[in-house]
């Protein structure tokens, strides 16, 4: 398994940090149109050691998944990235289908163990949530159906996995996040086991794939070690973390204080031959860093990345 970071701010002292811990790849987020922004970034990442993984983040698929008079246009930039991605060696991006909002959280400051601050969600306060993404703050609010995102869905796939698949590169779907049927008007189609089955059945592409985020499947209710071997080699990209409660009603949690055996999770890793990206997500903000952004701490990524490589070296011996 490759571990995989985000980098919050993006400097070279956290980049050295992490390659310090034993980390070998980031993740990064869509810079924008052009191959030279990609290239200055991956010297930048490289001259420390490091390697991209993947690109996640500020993607131009808003209008795709809106199926507006923008589809064609965000679909042209998408192919550029794929090929510009090849050009530097970029194996996977990890996007999602979440009309409108992205992910949400009506909670930023819960408290976790000895006072640290996570996310949370409560449904019955859906009009205060927050979108956590630059990208999708000022979105149409008319509804769309989960027919019409399935639709819109079916003709991304059709565009753009042919592209990926000539440029080496996997798209990774990761799911809604909270994964309801409905939020704020907007269906969500990603949002169970039989639903990622589903997608995996439009196309049998090697391209197709999915980021397996531990968090939001436990937001499902679903046994994850389970799970992981039910979705078997689809699962391509992985996002490290876990919450206390339900898809309607929870907090996210410290990577080893939650109700999920994590150690049974890295070893369905193993028993499905997982050897992709695995990184820490939404950490909780530790003492003094409770200005930074919201799950994308790196003081909290120190502790889960120790937790994590623990857990391999132990599945590894076992």
């Amino acid at each position: 398994m490759q571990l995989t970071s985000v980098v919050t701010p993006f400097t070279d002292d956290n980049l050295q940090l992490l390659s310090q811990i034993g980390v070998t790849h980031v993740t990064i987020r869509y810079p924008g149109p052009g191959l030279e922004k990609l290239q200055s970034i991956q010297k930048q990442v490289t001259d420390c050691g490091l390697q991209i993984a993947a690109i996640e983040g500020y993607l131009p698929i808003e209008n795709i998944k809106l199926g507006n008079a923008r589809f064609d246009e965000e679909i042209a930039e998408m192919k550029t990235l794929l090929q510009n991605m090849q050009a530097v060696g970029i194996p996977f991006v990890c996007y999602n289908f979440m009309a409108g909002t992205d992910w949400v959280r009506t909670e930023l400051k819960a408290p976790e163990r000895g006072g640290a601050l996570v996310t949370g969600f409560d449904v019955e306060q859906a009009e205060q949530a927050v979108s956590l993404s630059e990208t999708t703050r000022d979105q149409e609010s008319d509804p769309i159906t989960a027919e019409e995102l399935w639709t819109n869905l079916e003709r991304f796939l059709r565009e753009l996995l042919p592209v990926a698949e000539a440029c080496g590169v996997t798209l990774a779907m990761h799911p809604d996040d909270p994964p309801l049927d409905v939020f704020m008007g907007k269906a969500r189609i990603m949002n169970s086991v039989e639903c990622f089955e589903r997608l995996m059945a439009l196309s049998s592409s090697p391209a197709n794939g999915i980021c397996f985020c531990q968090g939001t499947f436990a937001e499902m209710g679903v046994d994850i070690p389970a799970t992981i071997e039910r979705l078997g080699t689809h699962i391509r990209y992985v996002h490290f973390r876990d919450i206390r409660g339900t898809r309607e009603r929870f907090v996210e949690t410290f990577h080893d204080n939650g109700p999920t055996d994590m150690f049974a999770a890295v070893k369905a890793y193993q028993k499905i031959g997982f050897t992709g990206p695995i990184r820490p997500d939404h950490v909780p903000q530790l003492v003094g860093e409770e200005a930074g952004e919201p799950g994308y701490t790196m003081l909290g990524r120190l502790h889960a990345f120790g937790y994590l490589q623990g857990l391999i070296e132990a599945a590894q011996k076992a």
